[in-house]
């Protein structure tokens, strides 16, 4: 935590907390009976419950963390996404994560205080080192800004470009993103390329956007474009 939040002196003892990169936050759980966890969380972002999606109330000085108690029962372990983050994920269960290289992705958008958020996806074939042999690799850069221009693109870094995109482009589909913190219902989701228009569903009530089947690949440029 204090690696990430150099600037908050309340982090530099913390150590039954941490952070998975920049943007997960994780508590275990290792007292038994347990059924609530204190959780610091810096005030300078705004987090997402991993579980229900909502925003956490935090309101303190920029350069300060607030204790807050979450509910964490014998099948719940607290993890929060933090606000300004996009993370790809694989919800597909399957029995061993070899299965799961061809799964599709799910965008998980969380806003930040700004309405703004990115991140980045790396993908290899998970098998061999041909990402070093021979530079067979791909690295997708997500970012959105509500304030802005009310889009969410994609950017794409590609090490060998013939050999990842011939292989893989039908293998890296992202068919769902669910965005986090949307403060009003759009009239219109669009990609690009497409000549109709996506599929979505807002609820006010909890602010999560949910885009079904954009159906494009993380190896390719792209822009959804998102009208009030």
């Amino acid at each position: 935590m204090w690696m990430q939040y150099p600037q908050i002196p309340e982090l530099y003892s913390v150590d039954d907390q941490y952070l998975i990169g920049s943007d997960l936050l994780v508590k275990p759980v290792t007292s038994p009976g347990a059924t609530t966890s204190e959780i610091l969380f810096p005030t300078s972002d705004c987090w997402y419950d991993v579980n229900n999606l909502q925003v956490v109330k935090v309101n303190g000085d920029t350069n300060t963390a607030i204790s807050v108690t979450v509910s964490s029962d014998i099948d719940t372990i607290p993890v929060f996404q933090r606000g300004g983050s996009i993370i790809a994920r694989k919800l597909r269960l399957r029995r061993s994560s070899h299965l799961m290289t061809k799964d599709p992705y799910t965008l998980f958008v969380a806003l930040g205080n700004d309405l703004k958020a990115e991140g980045t996806l790396y993908m290899d074939d998970e098998t061999t080192f041909d990402h070093e042999k021979r530079q067979d690799f791909g690295i997708a850069s997500f970012h959105t800004s509500w304030a802005d221009n009310i889009a969410l693109q994609n950017s794409v870094i590609l090490g060998n470009t013939a050999t990842m995109v011939a292989s893989d482009l039908s293998n890296r589909i992202v068919e769902r993103i669910i965005v986090m913190g949307v403060p009003t219902k759009p009239r219109e989701i669009s990609v690009e390329s497409h000549t109709s228009s996506l599929d979505f569903q807002y609820n006010a009530e909890s602010k999560i956007l949910v885009i079904r089947k954009p159906l494009v690949s993380a190896l390719e440029q792209w822009t959804i474009s998102i009208i009030l």
